[in-house]
């Protein structure tokens, strides 16, 4: 188990590396999938930046998503079916209170890894009235071909299960007008989550998420925020040349 998680131990902790600003202490947490069954997700109180494989906690798909369909009618319920669904029952360690939207966007979006971070350049947006434009709106070509079109942004909710719960519902609504899982999620005045297939995915979108709310942060305190027209982001988006790209930058980020 631990050379399986190799991969997420060494993103997790690049996400966590102080210089870059994206989580401080305990804040954050991240999951990979293990197989059909099952995922891996950061363990609770646990800090990024330099856990290895025995800050994860592994545990089994469908218990987590059972919460989301039939929420316990008390927290100390929801601890327990938490607790059970865990693959190793020996362990010391409780999963991320943020385990049942790992597990939901894992199911729902179908991707293989998550990170949910909370940069200090993405909150200064998102606590404020300009989340949605943020959230909706592209700037600059590098932006839409890392982090796409358009975000998803969900209102703030209790952490844990409530959160999940909203964050379930809005997805919901992205995927059936769009026809396909957003790139980066926006949680108002909470962090981020960036979805993707390898390590170097999260770790691009997350690096030029943060890029582009110090743009747009920067272009408020200079005048009125300019944005790309939605036809041009559409065609940035879907040019041959720029998918290519794209997969040569999640490639060459690939942790080992």
């Amino acid at each position: 188990m631990a050379n399986q998680l190799d991969n997420l131990v060494e993103m997790t902790r690049t996400l966590g590396d102080p210089q870059n600003d994206y989580v401080v202490i305990g804040e954050g947490n991240t999951s990979m999938r293990l197989d059909a069954e099952s995922f891996a997700v950061k363990a609770s109180g646990q800090q990024m930046h330099n856990i290895d494989a025995g800050g994860f906690v592994s545990v089994y798909l469908e218990p987590i998503l059972g919460l989301l369909d039939h929420p316990p009618s008390s927290m100390s319920e929801q601890k327990a079916i938490t607790r059970s669904a865990r693959l190793d029952q020996s362990s010391g360690r409780n999963p991320s209170i943020e385990v049942s939207f790992h597990a939901m966007l894992l199911h729902e979006c179908g991707v293989k890894y998550i990170g949910h971070t909370h940069p200090t350049a993405i909150n200064q947006v998102l606590c404020t009235e300009h989340a949605d434009a943020f959230a909706r709106q592209r700037r600059f070509p590098d932006e839409v071909v890392l982090c796409g079109p358009q975000s998803l942004l969900a209102p703030y909710g209790d952490p844990g299960l409530p959160l999940a719960l909203i964050m379930r519902h809005h997805l919901r609504q992205f995927l059936d007008r769009y026809g396909e899982a957003p790139k980066l999620i926006l949680l108002q005045n909470h962090g981020m989550i960036a979805l993707g297939d390898t390590p170097g995915e999260i770790l691009n979108i997350t690096a030029m998420a943060v890029k582009a709310a110090k743009i747009f942060s920067g272009a408020l305190q200079l005048g009125k925020a300019t944005h790309l027209p939605h036809e041009e982001v559409q065609h940035l988006y879907k040019r041959p040349d720029e998918i290519y790209r794209r997969q040569l930058f999640v490639e060459d980020r690939k942790t080992h």
